[in-house]
């Protein structure tokens, strides 16, 4: 983008502020040449079908040649769809995102009968296999995690037949979205400025923001009243997603929806439930924060449509990239040389596309392969959201760096149960230094205000859409109806649990829980609670002890998935299955609680 705010061409932005896509293919030639020569590889490794666990040598083999495989693909679907990111336009770049996507496909289908074989190994005949050939012992984590979901596997006929069930699982969750996307038409009210504006899911929440306390209201009403006049549909279609996760949890030997869920992470039931048990604890700060917003507000009742509107007057950072950078920089020190050398690597060897162009893709990630550098895509504006989007891509793509950098391909990756915690601790990091060092009050409020939000949307809420999915997932399965009334009766007593007696909880908000899509995503959700709660905790500790700490926090971003998640997050300190980390991270809210309602 340039200084006047145009946005340019591709070609018009300078090359120091564009990513170096170059360094993994010069050419679309070569690119092809790896399209190629992956297809011809994944056709020859068809011819392990039928022999992948006959003998510790064939068994080494597939998992060695199945990387090699996957790991060329990667490279060449990562490239794809960058490519085609740096300008949306461009029909060569939409060609090769095609053939990347498709070709992953075309993998994936010519080795799904890999994890099938390998289950069909006695535990004891795999432990044999270890001790006849030494190179094998890498695979022992991988192999371990296929193996102890043995017992929730079933026959090759069942599963097949569980397989090609897959298209009519996923219809509750289609009938949600079509209806949700596509026929759901909500009224039109008018704006601040007294102009007519038809409520979408897009403008909802900046209505929701207006300082005009009339549009917040009716921009509420006018959303909630159209779903309530289709909440039965809304309640048969969730009904039925939860029904066919209850039906897989039973056919696969699991106790309930919830423990399968989890398992496919290896996450223990406690992780979920002392999240919840904590948050429970702290929500008289949460009920103090609501206390803060109806003074600042000057409200005599404080309603669910006031929850959104900032509490602080507007405040310009105008920060541009450069300064952004710098700032950065100063509030990551504390993460150390190692972690520092890293960061400049970073911003000096074009892993990141700063600027807006025409074609461009919107918003900002963090990608890449294990053989690419871990690249960052940005659409930067002179804003403070945008300098904290740049440290929180930075965090996901140091972690992938010294993931792939300490791991070998096998384990080059982490789970999603991890994903966010590297990231967002590098957020808090920034706030920290942020809020030690700015010196207008105005500021200050706005840098509090911001760390409290996350808190309230990321944890609270978060927590809360986590005990809702409990608590009608646990009704359904004991033989209850999961009636419209019934939703709307537990989400709307949820509500009035977390949020407390200073705010009015309307009638409306009991059908919030239709608009959400991640109540299809099975037990989900707790995952950004959990992350966010972690890597506070990680945060402080670094502050507090110093490179103790820092040793411990640079283990664990080296892991990858060597181990398990909750094992590789213990590397750092953090133990998810005690409340203690929930906690510390509610103790922080509290005292930014306490420090704010000085200021205000």
């Amino acid at each position: 983008m340039s200084k006047n705010n145009e946005v340019l061409e591709r070609k018009d932005i300078p090359e120091e502020h564009k990513w170096d896509l170059e360094s993994m293919y010069r050419s679309f030639e070569e690119w092809e040449k790896d399209y190629n020569r992956a297809k011809e590889m994944a056709e020859k490794f068809a011819s392990y079908k039928g022999k992948v666990a006959s003998s510790s040598d064939t068994l080494f083999n597939v998992l060695e040649d199945q990387g090699k495989l996957y790991r060329l693909v990667e490279n060449l679907y990562a490239y794809a769809h960058m490519k085609l990111d740096e300008d949306t336009r461009e029909g060569k770049s939409q060609e090769l995102s095609d053939k990347g996507l498709s070709l992953y496909v075309e993998v994936e289908e010519k080795t799904s009968f890999v994890t099938p074989e390998i289950l069909t190994l006695e535990t004891s005949t795999l432990e044999k296999y270890f001790e006849e050939k030494e190179e094998l012992k890498l695979y022992r984590q991988y192999l371990d995690n296929i193996m102890r979901q043995k017992d929730h596997i079933l026959s090759a006929r069942e599963e097949s037949i569980l397989a090609q069930m897959g298209e009519l699982a996923s219809a509750p969750q289609k009938i949600f979205s079509m209806l949700n996307n596509a026929d759901i038409k909500f009224p039109t009210i008018k704006d601040e400025n007294g102009k007519d504006v038809e409520i979408t899911h897009g403008n909802f929440i900046p209505l929701m923001e207006s300082k005009d306390r009339e549009v917040r209201k009716n921009a509420f009403e006018g959303l909630y009243s159209t779903y309530k006049s289709f909440k039965n549909t809304f309640a048969a279609s969730l009904n039925g997603d939860l029904k066919k996760n209850i039906f897989n949890a039973k056919i696969r030997n699991y106790k309930s929806s919830r423990e399968a869920s989890l398992d496919r992470n290896n996450i223990s039931l406690s992780v979920y439930d002392n999240l919840i048990s904590s948050i429970h604890k702290n929500l008289e700060s949460m009920y103090k924060y609501m206390s803060i917003r109806k003074r600042a507000l000057e409200v005599e009742e404080l309603h669910m449509y006031d929850i959104y509107t900032p509490i602080v007057k507007d405040v310009d950072f105008n920060i541009s990239y450069e300064e952004g950078v710098e700032i950065i920089k100063k509030a990551l020190e504390p993460l150390g040389e190692e972690y520092m050398a890293i960061v400049e690597e970073g911003f000096n060897s074009r892993w990141i596309d700063v600027y807006e162009n025409r074609g461009k893709r919107s918003g900002a990630y963090s990608s890449g392969s294990y053989d690419s550098k871990p690249f960052i895509l940005l659409n930067y504006h002179n804003t403070l959201d945008n300098v904290f989007t740049i440290a929180h891509e930075m965090g996901h793509s140091i972690h992938s760096y010294l993931t792939r950098k300490n791991q070998p391909y096998v384990y080059g990756d982490y789970s999603i149960f991890l994903a966010e915690v590297a990231s967002t601790a590098n957020e808090a990091l920034l706030l920290d230094y942020m809020l030690k060092n700015v010196k207008d009050n105005n500021e200050k409020l706005y840098l509090l205000n911001h760390y409290l939000e996350s808190f309230r949307t990321t944890v609270f809420r978060q927590t809360m859409f986590a005990e809702f999915e409990k608590i009608i997932n646990e009704y359904l399965e004991a033989g209850g109806a999961l009636t419209a009334d019934y939703l709307c009766e537990t989400y709307k007593k949820l509500n009035e649990l977390y949020y407390g007696p200073e705010v009015v909880i309307d009638e409306e908000i009991a059908m919030e829980w239709a608009r959400i899509p991640h109540f299809y995503y099975n037990f989900y959700v707790f995952q950004y609670a959990t992350g966010y709660s972690a890597a506070v905790h990680l945060s402080q500790k670094i502050l507090e002890e110093g490179s103790p700490a820092v040793e411990k926090y640079l283990n664990f971003l080296k892991s990858g998935s060597s181990d398990y998640p909750l094992n590789v997050l213990k590397l750092a300190g953090v133990d998810m299955t005690t409340e203690g980390p929930v906690d510390k991270a509610m103790k922080l809210f509290s005292q930014l609680v306490d420090e704010m309602d000085k200021l205000i």
